[in-house]
């Protein structure tokens, strides 16, 4: 295992720093619907027109054909920089785009990858439906062939920013009569086309980027299914391969920041009695210290498989290791900061972007992607040898 930059890599990074420094928008990223839209496709193409986008897509479809090293480093700067998230561009850059390179046809990307890397056009996933979430094989939404259509009846939900989408990676049940991963199809829906209703979900945060999306004879051309009919569940396992993998990079890196963000909140925010601070207290210290420690072993467990996959070109199951330990650092980092806060944590209102936001959006880092369970089974399973769950 190599973790060492090279000359050339060290003069990367300083091009990366100089450029997000100087051009990151410094002005709050909204919060939703069309004025998040507006900001984030503005910064996409900002990026783009600087030579920036794609920086994981091959040069071949217009991305930056970074290696794996490179892409660390602009997420490690990217993070620095406070640049903001990719919000409501993420599932074109990251999973719908790169699935369509990976099994897209010429016409596929010809006419989306363009438009993905532009900003001109926003994605989102179809994939969970009420009683079909960790377990997606089980999915129920209807694909029925009427010549050279599939008409789509059904329900998704927790589908991120399909209120302000333009295109959806949508999976169906092509063929119920046969064992339920063989009978789903991948394919492209135009979120425009009649029957396609789509209704925003308020969460605890306030904020409403969920949404459930209704498909009611809804006529998609088979032109835009990817892969084969019956055949999406190999596809849509490629899409969660890069959810998985450099698409969660940077809010891995972003979480070292907030450390040490939350370590100053203790070094200024008074407890109990005494003008003591809070940490001067010995358990939240301990906790404090803790948490940098196992926030450090995640940094370098995602140094190690970025290693590995520099070797070998192959993902391993380090990828699930690394998702359940984000998910468990960023709730604990979170349940540190209202013990920190205390009370005051539950002065909140609709539009804050503190401490209070940010706990209760961290309950869905162990949800989206892949529940923390679904994580584990993987480890049992490919690392650690032990029998399937029932």
């Amino acid at each position: 295992m190599n973790l060492d930059f090279t000359v050339d890599e060290q003069r990367f990074r300083e091009e990366v720093r100089d450029w997000l420094q100087d051009n990151a928008p410094r002005d709050p990223q909204p919060l939703e619907g069309a004025e998040k839209r507006a900001y984030d496709v503005a910064w996409q193409r900002k990026q783009f027109d600087a030579g920036w986008a794609g920086i994981n897509w091959p040069k071949a479809f217009g991305g930056c054909g970074m290696s794996t090293t490179q892409q660390l480093i602009w997420h490690e700067e990217y993070a620095k920089a406070n640049a903001p998230d990719v919000g409501s561009c993420f599932v074109g850059l990251n999973h719908g785009g790169p699935t369509l390179i990976a099994r897209g046809s010429e016409a596929h990307q010809a006419f989306h990858l363009p438009k993905i890397l532009r900003g001109e056009t926003i994605w989102c996933q179809g994939f969970s439906e009420p009683s079909s979430g960790s377990d997606l094989a089980s999915l129920r939404t209807r694909g029925v062939l009427d010549g050279d259509h599939l008409v789509v009846n059904g329900q998704k939900i927790w589908t991120s920013y399909a209120h302000v989408a333009d295109y959806q990676e949508l999976l169906v049940r092509t063929d119920p009569d046969v064992k339920k991963h063989k009978g789903i199809t991948w394919i492209i829906c135009d979120m425009s086309l009649p029957g396609v209703e789509v209704r925003p979900i308020r969460t605890m945060s306030g904020e409403r980027h969920f949404c459930e999306v209704f498909y009611d004879d809804v006529r998609i051309p088979l032109d835009n299914v990817v892969g084969e009919i019956n055949g999406g569940w190999s596809v849509a396992m490629s899409t969660l391969s890069f959810e998985r993998g450099t698409a969660f990079m940077s809010r891995q890196i972003a979480l070292a920041r907030k450390v040490e963000e939350l370590i100053e909140l203790a070094r200024k925010t008074p407890k109990g009695a005494m003008g003591r601070m809070a940490i001067d207290d010995d358990e939240i210290a301990r906790k404090l210290a803790r948490l940098r420690a196992n926030v450090a072993a995640l940094q370098a467990m995602t140094y190690a498989a970025i290693s590995r996959n520099e070797r070998t070109g192959m993902p391993g199951p380090e990828g699930s290791m690394i998702k359940l330990s984000f998910a468990d650092l960023s709730q604990d980092l979170q349940r540190i900061a209202a013990e920190i806060l205390g009370p005051s944590m539950l002065e909140y209102e609709y539009g804050d972007t503190g401490w209070t936001h940010d706990y209760l959006r961290s309950y869905l880092a162990s949800i989206g992607g892949g529940t923390s369970e679904i994580q584990k089974e993987i480890i049992a399973d490919r690392v650690l040898g032990m029998p399937k769950g029932r």
